[in-house]
């Protein structure tokens, strides 16, 4: 039988030149540019530990040397996360490839700057998010291929209640009722009498069904926490999230032995060592896990795994999240079996975006982006238009002069 001629194209040479392209010389970064950015929210979001009138992240763009664009995003709450970025991250991600998550999530650990939960995790992020996106890019794939693939294709979220005024608490439920949501997380935390009050509003709008999360962001003493839980019982809460200080690992796997409210850990289980320890104390019945605070997108889904392996279900805290850390935890969702929990969200909470093509939520939920990588991009005019020079807290109350939070405060 003739053989074929050959031809331009053939998978043979079509293999040669991916394997080409994805030299580590074409993958590694050339470039890194990033910007400090706030967008304002719609009305200022009231918690037990201040008031944020906006949200302020880095953003950062690179460039690979075969002139692939990764963008990636972070929480930015203190002076301390751009110096860590400028001094330590992008220098040691320059040359790097970026297929090497791996070892430059550990090269940032290994560089010195500590307490890595407050600076070198967050600093890490915007550029480990931006190299899983041109990795992505590199593959034709989007993030959640590269992870184990789609779970599911459609993430719901948590309709995010932060206010403390009843008039307002009451119309933010309503609107997000009538728009499809079904699960609801109320901040309380403010002191004894509201913890119930503002639960007591909510659950009445909502129904007796839908779940509904109380976060306390620490607040309550042991003893406090007994009370309050036992008082909340009527209301069926789906969890009470962090309900004592962070680091008391001991009093939470306490209280998930002696009553029956689910306990969630989100403070205490920033990165994937804190995961460990909180299942080793059997410490959390829910965790709730952040790329900025693990460090990056594949800490993340490590971390996931150590409580899959438990039973533990899992979802994702929220700190304001742009288009980009947004899409990031899209594809999170989309690929962790365990994630079966409405994530945290503050979509609605926010003026603007710097992504081209903002999300939408349609009846409570967001559709998982199938383009490559993370699949959105830059809006450069959103970004000089919202770039700041400054960072301002979320830590305090412009209205209360000299007030700052406690924890425990009661």
């Amino acid at each position: 039988m003739p053989r074929r001629p050959a031809r331009t194209g053939t998978r043979t040479n079509r293999a040669h030149d991916a394997r080409t392209s994805r030299s580590g010389t074409d993958l590694a970064i050339a470039t890194i540019r990033r910007w400090l950015v706030r967008v304002p929210a719609k009305e200022p979001i009231v918690w037990g530990s201040g008031v944020r009138t906006g949200v302020t992240r880095l953003v950062v763009e690179l460039t690979t040397n075969a002139g692939v664009v990764g963008w990636g995003e972070t929480i930015c709450l203190l002076d301390a996360i751009p110096a860590v970025l400028d001094r330590a991250v992008i220098p040691l991600a320059i040359g790097r490839p970026v297929s090497d998550v791996e070892r430059f999530h550990r090269h940032i650990l290994g560089a010195g700057y500590y307490h890595p939960k407050r600076a070198a995790v967050m600093a890490m992020c915007a550029v480990e998010m931006a190299m899983w996106d041109a990795w992505g890019k590199v593959c034709g794939q989007p993030l959640y291929r590269l992870w184990g693939g789609e779970w599911r294709a459609r993430v719901p979220l948590a309709a995010y209640l932060l206010q403390n005024d009843p008039g307002k608490l009451e119309a933010a439920t309503k609107r997000y009722r009538s728009r499809g949501y079904g699960t609801y997380k109320l901040k309380i935390g403010y002191d004894e009498r509201s913890d119930i009050e503002l639960t007591r509003l909510v659950r009445e709008i909502i129904g007796p069904d839908a779940p509904l999360r109380l976060d306390v962001n620490g607040a309550w003493t042991p003893g406090t926490a007994k009370r309050q839980l036992e008082r909340l019982l009527v209301f069926d809460p789906a969890y009470v999230e962090q309900p004592l200080e962070l680091d008391d690992l001991d009093g939470h796997a306490r209280l998930c032995a002696s009553q029956s409210v689910p306990i969630a850990l989100d403070e205490s289980a920033y990165t994937l060592q804190d995961v460990g320890n909180i299942v080793r104390a059997r410490a959390a019945d829910v965790i709730l896990l952040d790329p900025h605070e693990a460090g990056g997108l594949w800490p993340t889904i490590k971390a996931a795994a150590v409580a899959e392996s438990v039973g533990i279900p899992v979802t994702l805290h929220s700190g304001g999240e742009l288009g980009f850390s947004q899409a990031a935890y899209l594809h999170l969702a989309a690929s962790i079996p365990n994630l079966t929990l409405a994530i945290d969200n503050e979509i609605d909470h926010l003026g603007g975006d710097v992504v081209t093509q903002p999300f939408a939520v349609d009846r409570g939920t967001l559709a998982v982006p199938d383009g490559p990588g993370l699949g959105v991009s830059l809006d450069r005019v959103a970004v000089e238009r919202y770039e700041v020079d400054d960072i301002r807290g979320a830590y305090l109350d412009p209205g209360r002069p000299g007030w700052f939070p406690t924890k425990p405060a009661y």
